[in-house]
């Protein structure tokens, strides 16, 4: 019995060391900034010196602030490209799984922009998107087209980083549809071509349902990571764009906080953006719930 006991001791002993890096890990990096932001969020604070607590003041002057309304609208036209992207990744998903030559190439130059580096890219796109030399006008004048300085101008500069975004993100979105098409048993497309169907009726009533798990994850991920969008306007628009039309609310708390020293007010913006994530998050899941699909 004892024997039994100190075996058991150790064991949770050993448990206790496995959990606690993550657990000091999510205390220290997570927990306590985010305590920390939320008191930040009351104060007016330079991010150096005493923090002067003033309520609820900072979250007053953002009923006012015409930018922080205007970088919230550019943050949700930008998520325009998440359904684009998921329609052009299921596309190429579909195509790629079909057993013709070439197959397994079209794949690996489609994820390479996946893992090469977002600042890399930004700068290549604020190449390509140059109203004087830049690739994407050159490619227009072959076809008699006069581009426009994109990146220059507040009509075409959201619809350039969507452009940029939806290529960089492709790849990615492409092979997780990949593998769950893959996954997906050829005995219910074989018993639905016996049945008389056609493509689109077997594309509603096997493909969609079978790929929708994966579709949940990649637009709550997608909604979470356009919601923090920041590096490609920094790098490619770092004024925030003609008229402020390209800066995201990322960018401009970014600029709140490092630009003009008002960390507080930075904070409770914030906190904001946290809460929004956290609602749209949940009512993902919820509708999710709501359209389950049970695969046995």
């Amino acid at each position: 019995m004892n024997t039994k006991s100190s075996l058991y001791r150790k064991e949770r002993l050993y448990g206790y060391l496995f959990i606690t890096p993550p657990i000091l890990g999510l205390l220290i990096f997570v927990l306590f900034p985010f305590l920390y932001s939320l008191y930040g969020s009351f104060t007016d604070w330079d991010g150096l010196g005493q923090m002067n607590f003033i309520g609820l003041a900072n979250f007053k002057d953002l009923l006012t602030d015409d930018l922080f309304y205007k970088a919230m609208f550019n943050t949700f036209y930008l998520m325009l490209g998440i359904p684009i992207g998921l329609l052009l990744a299921l596309l190429l998903a579909m195509g790629l799984n079909r057993k013709i030559p070439g197959t397994t190439t079209f794949r690996v130059i489609y994820y390479i922009p996946v893992i090469s580096s977002l600042a890399a890219v930004s700068i290549m796109w604020n190449w390509a998107y140059n109203g004087d030399y830049g690739l994407v006008n050159q490619f227009l004048a072959l076809f008699g087209i006069e581009g426009p300085n994109w990146l220059a101008n507040k009509d075409t500069v959201k619809p350039a980083l969507i452009i940029m975004t939806v290529w960089k993100g492709l790849g990615y979105t492409m092979l997780l549809y990949l593998a769950a098409l893959q996954s997906v048993s050829r005995t219910y497309y074989e018993a639905a071509e016996l049945d008389g169907a056609n493509g689109f009726q077997i594309f509603r009533n096997i493909t969609w349902p079978m790929v929708k798990p994966v579709t949940f994850f990649l637009v709550v991920t997608n909604i979470i990571g356009g919601s923090q969008i920041f590096t490609e306007m920094n790098i490619m628009t770092p004024t925030g764009g003609p008229e402020y039309s390209s800066a995201s609310i990322v960018f401009y708390i970014w600029q709140k906080a490092f630009s003009n020293l008002q960390m507080g007010y930075a904070s409770a913006m914030a906190m904001i953006l946290g809460v929004f994530i956290f609602v749209i998050t949940l009512v993902q899941f919820k509708l999710n719930e709501r359209s389950a699909y049970d695969g046995d």
